[in-house]
């Protein structure tokens, strides 16, 4: 699995790696075989020790002992990122590589298959909502693999997933645009004219063709058109 998950990384030949939560090292050492620098973020002063010991002065690495979640990402780019995120935190995590993503060309993450499934889900289904609006705003996302809970020491409770998202620049209108979806998917059993009506008044909601429909049931792409028609 180990093997699978630097392929992923490494898909293009050797490049530079930021890798989040290296841990003992274990997904580290694949990717320094393939000849790529990488970038090690490890906040656990039990694991950066365990990294020192097993990487003596390796010429490939660099390791820095901090919380990811207040590092700035983008000062080693262009790189790849990749990482075994904590789920407790993967949602500022992805924030973070979103924010970077003028540096980082792609993300490969093993994550919780709950949050996979988000991020990679289409319309009309019941994983898409904002944080796929999110994601497919910023990135293209796929979902390569599930892991099973036995390939980990100790198992987690729940299964998890690797995706890869190949980031790209937002037009300047992101931050309007998600703001926007935010209001759409805000109580998501409900229909847009119920959501937006407050925010653009009932008048010109009722006018929308979309107003019966569910957030849900619109793509990134109409969406983003919604958007564009509300604010012109």
């Amino acid at each position: 699995m180990v093997e699978r998950i630097a392929a992923a990384v490494c898909r293009s030949g050797p490049r530079r790696i930021v890798e989040v939560g290296p841990g003992k090292g274990v997904l580290t050492q694949r990717l320094l075989a393939t000849g790529a620098d990488v970038i090690a973020i490890e906040l656990d002063p039990a694991m950066v020790a365990i990294l020192r010991e097993r990487f003596p002065d390796h010429p490939c690495l660099t390791l820095v002992e901090a919380d990811v979640l207040t590092v700035d990402l983008a000062q080693w780019g262009p790189a790849v990122l990749a990482g075994n995120l904590p789920y407790y935190i993967t949602s500022p995590i992805l924030d973070r590589i979103f924010a970077a993503r003028t540096a980082l060309t792609e993300a490969v993450l093993l994550i919780q298959k709950e949050v996979a499934e988000r991020l990679t889900a289409a319309p009309g289904c019941r994983d898409y909502g904002y944080l796929s609006v999110v994601t497919q705003t910023y990135s293209t996302p796929e979902y390569l693999f599930g892991v099973k809970p036995g390939m980990f020491r100790p198992p987690p409770k729940v299964d998890s997933a690797v995706v890869r998202l190949t980031l790209r620049p937002a037009a300047d209108e992101a931050a309007g645009f998600l703001q926007f979806a935010a209001r759409c998917f805000a109580q998501k059993r409900k229909t847009l004219r119920n959501n937006l009506a407050p925010f653009y008044g009932h008048e010109v909601v009722d006018a929308l063709p979309e107003a019966p429909l569910r957030a849900e049931q619109l793509s990134v792409g109409a969406l983003r058109e919604l958007y564009g028609r509300l604010i012109a």
